[in-house]
């Protein structure tokens, strides 16, 4: 496919615009590519025979198959276009001259050439910028600027007396210029989605895209013309069906509406907040919502309508519906499917599995705070709810091979409640066994070897054997089959073994409790 490849992602986000009724033109520009690049993917859909509506329900690896990933750059309009530079300069020097007729001139030549925003930008960015008229014009529900303020707010902690400075974020829709303020610890990635949800949630809809700067937060790679957005604000952006579209650094003309609201910012809620000492974090986001309510509900000086008023009578009817919940957080970490068919989430030290097939395959695991999702080549193969609890198992029957399913029912419970049948001994000593690995699997084999050993040796025997084990720093097999069979269990009663020295852990349930 000639022109720019888009990654799965950048993919659905044209689907999505176009299904809601978007020209080529106005998804090349919410998604900051070529229009060529997008009418070349309209044309392979109208080739495949399926309509936007279709494209949406097919998976993403589906999608990979029809459309594969290619490192092609789509340099030659660019280089065509910078060609004419030095001649737009001379150009605009005579009285009359535009920007604007210029870049007929070059549609003339170049009908498939940039559309007037990107042209005017490429140009600003080659030499001295020129102001264009209408470069500033933002149509309603098209835009959310966002940065953080470069001045903190602060709470101090009641019983330390320690003062806590905090960042400030803030988000505007340039054509009412509504705004919504929050303050939060940091500008971490965690905190600027908060913040994001937030600012969405308060609006009560979607614009077409977001404006951020370059902030470490949203790009993973900053760059003069298409700076890359990292995974979260794509995985974002894909929840609210809009796009991100950052800022380029060092440019504050990109970003001047917003900046101008930080300095309103800083004299209509700074200054009022600036005479009271807050004592929380939440305490101070209270306040700021009750002045934010103030500033928004303000009159323009050169009108009678408040930014309230404004948005209300021409900006919200054209946001997009929410979805059903904010957005959430989702991290990503790359894993190896282990021999028993789970994968290892060190992020709270739990299994999850997958199908047997996938067995020493490198995955994509994608979590929340809820859910855990495994990707294989873009593709979805397992889906669990998250487990907080280390050392848990999250297993699905069917995704285990058959020779593991007779299996799939053990668990520190399972050997415990058969352990505490036998013994107090027993069930602490199985407990502790269990306990000592981080792989489960490895200790339920010598569990099962432990408690086989009833089929040789009476429940008594076995009971005192644990017993006399315990003293020793760890548990296993070996230790108790050595013991009963060189018969030490009957040595002694391990009465100089004292109960009341076995630490007592509320994990570990008594013989009583099995009856």
């Amino acid at each position: 496919m000639a022109g720019q490849r888009l990654d799965i992602m950048e993919l659905l986000q044209l689907i999505q615009l176009k299904q809601k009724g978007m020209s080529n033109r106005q998804v090349a520009s919410a998604l900051g590519i070529s229009r060529n690049t997008v009418n070349n993917y309209v044309k392979t859909f109208e080739q495949q025979q399926l309509d936007f509506s279709e494209l949406e329900k097919l998976t993403s690896t589906e999608l990979a198959e029809l459309f594969p990933q290619a490192d092609y750059k789509d340099t030659q309009r660019y280089e065509q276009l910078t060609a004419y530079f030095p001649y737009f300069r001379k150009e605009l020097q005579k009285p009359g001259c535009t920007l604007q007729t210029l870049w007929q001139e070059y549609l003339e030549k170049h009908p498939g050439g940039y559309r007037y925003t990107q042209f005017v930008t490429y140009y600003n960015q080659w030499g001295k910028p020129v102001k264009a008229s209408g470069i500033l014009n933002h149509k309603a529900g098209e835009k959310l600027f966002v940065d953080f303020a470069g001045k903190k707010l602060s709470y101090v902690d009641r019983d330390t007396g320690e003062v806590h400075p905090v960042e400030v974020f803030v988000a505007l829709l340039p054509c009412s210029q509504y705004t919504y303020v929050q303050a939060v610890t940091s500008q971490k990635r965690e905190d600027f989605i908060a913040c994001m949800n937030g600012a969405l949630q308060w609006l009560g809809g979607v614009p077409k895209a977001i404006v951020s700067d370059n902030l470490r937060s949203a790009v993973s790679k900053g760059h003069k013309y298409a700076p890359l957005i990292n995974k979260t604000l794509k995985s974002f952006a894909l929840h609210y069906r809009c796009v991100i579209d950052p800022a380029r650094p060092y440019h504050p003309r990109d970003k001047a509406l917003v900046e101008g609201a930080v300095k309103l910012v800083y004299q209509r809620i700074y200054y009022p907040l600036s005479k009271h000492t807050f004592f929380s974090l939440q305490q101070l986001n209270a306040a700021i919502r009750e002045q934010l309510i103030t500033y928004n509900n303000h009159c323009f000086q050169t009108s009678k309508a408040s930014r309230k008023q404004r948005f209300l009578e021409t900006e919200q009817a054209y946001l997009d519906a929410l979805p059903g919940g904010p957005y959430q957080l989702r991290y990503y970490k790359r894993a190896k499917v282990q021999k028993v068919s789970h994968v290892f989430l060190s992020e709270g030290k739990s299994y999850y599995s997958v199908p047997h097939r996938y067995i020493g395959q490198y995955v994509e695991v994608q979590y929340t705070a809820d859910m855990v999702e495994v990707f294989f080549n873009a593709e979805r193969i397992a889906s669990h709810r998250r487990s907080l609890r280390p050392g848990c198992y999250s297993t699905a029957k069917e995704h285990m091979p058959s020779s593991h399913q007779a299996y799939s029912d053990w668990s520190p419970e399972y050997f415990e409640k058969r352990a505490g049948k036998v013994g107090d001994f027993t069930a602490r000593y199985i407990s502790r066994l269990i306990s000592q690995y981080s792989y489960p699997e490895v200790a339920y084999k010598q569990a099962q070897g432990i408690l086989s050993l009833l089929k040789c040796y009476a429940a008594e025997r076995l009971e005192k054997a644990c017993k006399r084990a315990w003293q020793y720093r760890y548990s296993s097999y070996r230790t108790i089959e050595r013991i009963l069979k060189n018969n030490l269990d009957q040595q002694e009663d391990a009465s100089n073994i004292a109960t009341e020295t076995i630490p007592v852990h509320e994990n570990i349930r008594g013989a009583a409790y099995y009856q």
